[in-house]
């Protein structure tokens, strides 16, 4: 007779543990808030104290939106950009204060200790800007205080001034708002940076294509803009707008070049350049890094030496009139030279040929033998110099010659 079965083995349920969930509440956050700061609007230094050492306790890190609306508005904001009515305002807000450099800097530097503490709410206040920015039509004179405190804050590094895209809402950009918030965030940056700083910051935020976005429609014309910034009393913005448009302008011409180079003639070539000449009042030193540029950048340049040379004596003997047109003097032609040998340090297929080109320039009549030997005696840039002089050397001895025999001549036709 078999064994009976053996019994199925018995297996004991552990019930998981329900997951507690905390109920999100800013309002309460708020109100805890309120309870641990003093009332007295001049003690801020106590007040910083006090947020400082109670991070953990109020839950900073989950609370960090409505915390930055409590530290700027001075209360907690409600759909449409409108400050509620708690149980009482902070005096220690950006709009609690007055619109001067000095106290929106100690109400800014606020934020600044927090963050240097926490540092997790440096994200929450970007999150917490980018909301804000949607309602600066709505806080009034508050918005003044807001764009100065927001230059403050970029001023730091503790914002991006990527945030100000937030502004480019269309109700926003047609009523002004817009603009006359981001002119105050420029003032208020150059208080303590110049236009140079301002300007690259604005490129690496890849907001400088957008920038007339901020104003509204049929008012983004470059006229407009100077007038505007003028108005403003910030010149320097005006300055960099010009410069701004002066290079998309650059840009547009090169692009063209470009194509003229790979399709064109010489003759149709110099006379679009005279054309932009005239109409944007260039000179020389303005237009031939263009030709240079766009020439250079039209071509697909072989890498095996022999077949670069003979590419290189194609296209100067074709191409190097147009720059001839427009190198009438010594210094353009100065220029030239050392654009060309930044070119050779910098691109290595043609460091061996920095002799070649300054030769067939000299014979397109680009440049002359004056400024070529100002160039080999005083004048060459320090990148690749003792390389390109002693590559140019036969050419200078060969250059002075041919200046000692129109010396002779001259002195035998006095004779």
């Amino acid at each position: 007779m078999s064994a009976p079965p053996a019994p199925a083995p018995q297996f004991k349920l552990k019930q998981r543990k329900r997951e507690t969930v905390t109920k999100y509440e800013p309002e309460a956050f708020r109100d805890s808030l309120l309870n641990t700061i003093p009332e007295n609007p001049d003690d801020i230094e106590k007040y910083t104290s006090l947020l400082e050492l109670n991070g953990a306790g109020l839950d900073y890190k989950r609370y960090g939106e409505p915390l930055f609306e409590f530290l700027i508005v001075g209360g907690l904001i409600a759909p449409g950009g409108i400050v509620e009515d708690g149980p009482r305002q902070n005096p220690f807000s950006i709009f609690a204060g007055e619109d001067t450099k000095e106290d929106i800097k100690a109400r800014v530097d606020i934020m600044n200790k927090l963050i240097r503490r926490y540092k997790y709410l440096q994200r929450r206040l970007e999150e917490c800007m980018c909301h804000l920015l949607q309602y600066v039509n709505k806080f009034g004179d508050n918005s003044a205080k807001l764009a100065r405190a927001t230059g403050r804050l970029i001023t730091m590094q503790l914002l991006p001034i990527s945030v100000l895209a937030n502004v480019m809402k269309d109700h926003l950009v047609k009523d002004g708002a817009s603009l006359q918030f981001v002119t105050g965030v420029f003032r208020s940056y150059l208080e303590d940076n110049n236009i140079d700083k301002l300007s690259t910051n604005i490129k690496k935020s890849g907001l400088e294509e957008r920038l007339l976005e901020f104003f509204p429609p049929g008012k983004r014309e470059p006229e407009y803009v100077a007038r505007h910034f003028e108005a403003e009393g910030l010149k320097p913005l005006v300055e960099y707008f010009n410069r701004r448009q002066q290079s998309a302008v650059k840009e547009q011409v090169a692009a063209k070049l470009q194509e003229m180079f790979a399709e064109g003639t010489p003759q149709q070539a110099a006379s679009y350049v005279k054309q932009q000449v005239a109409a944007n009042s260039w000179t020389e030193a303005d237009v031939v890094p263009i030709i240079w540029a766009s020439l250079m950048a039209s071509k697909d340049w072989a890498s095996r030496p022999e077949q670069l040379e003979a590419q290189i004596k194609t296209v100067l003997t074709t191409w190097g009139k147009v720059l001839a047109v427009f190198c009438t003097s010594a210094k353009t032609e100065l220029s030239l030279l050392l654009r060309v040998q930044q070119m050779c340090y910098e691109d290595g297929r043609f460091q061996k040929h920095f002799r070649t080109i300054a030769k067939l320039l000299y014979d397109e009549d680009a440049v002359s033998d004056s400024a070529l030997l100002y160039w080999f005696e005083k004048g060459a840039g320090a990148q690749g110099k003792t390389l390109f002089q002693k590559q140019m050397e036969p050419f200078v001895q060969w250059l002075k010659s041919q200046e000692d025999d129109d010396e002779e001549d001259d002195d035998e036709e006095e004779a």
